[in-house]
C-alpha cells in the first residue's frame, strides 16, 4: 500500500511540473489517503502484535 501512495505522488508531481493541476490534485489527494491509512494499519498491526506478546 506504501508502494501505491509513492507511486500516486509521483504521478502528481509529474502531473504538476507539467500543468495538470487537476490530475495532480487527485493524484496528490489519493496519495495522501493511501498513506495515512498505511498508517493507521501499521499502528493496528503494532498493536495487535503487542498485545498477542502478552
Amino acid at each position: 500500500m506504501l508502494y501505491y501512495a509513492l507511486i500516486f505522488l509521483i504521478i502528481a508531481i509529474i502531473a504538476g511540473v507539467l500543468g495538470f493541476g487537476g490530475i495532480a490534485g487527485a493524484s496528490a489527494g489519493i496519495a495522501q489517503v493511501l498513506f495515512f491509512l498505511f498508517l493507521v494499519l501499521l499502528v493496528i498491526s503494532l498493536v495487535a502484535g503487542f498485545i498477542r506478546r502478552t
